[in-house]
């Protein structure tokens, strides 16, 4: 399970960002992540990882919200952007032409944090 590792990394940076903020950071409140479906990582398993990452962090009492990306590619023949699933067959759905473009679905990424200065 490789998630415990992504969120210890999401929790460091977080933890950067509010050691630079320009107040003080006391807590934070909550983490969004925007996550793609051929990112690898599984939102079940972030969650479940979750408590383990943010121990005595922080992010100890933060909740985790998971933004899921649907992935999709993008056709250099007909020009359409179109979702896709994990089973996609390197073709275009929309014209049927040969192509592994990914546009979105990869993202793994810190979308918003929120926290609280007392």
């Amino acid at each position: 399970m490789h998630e415990l590792g992504l969120l210890t990394s999401v929790v460091a940076a977080v933890e950067k960002a509010a050691a630079d903020a320009d107040y003080q950071v006391t807590r934070v409140e909550k983490v969004a992540l925007n996550v793609g479906t051929m990112s690898g990582a599984i939102p079940e398993a972030l969650y479940g990882s979750w408590p383990i990452a943010r121990e005595n962090t922080i992010c100890s009492s933060a909740e985790l919200e998971v933004n899921t990306i649907p992935a999709s590619v993008h056709c250099p023949n007909c020009s359409k952007e179109v979702e896709i699933d994990e089973f996609f067959a390197l073709l275009c759905p929309e014209c049927g032409m040969p192509t592994g473009n990914l546009a979105h679905g990869r993202e793994f990424e810190i979308s918003w944090v929120e926290w609280a200065k007392d």
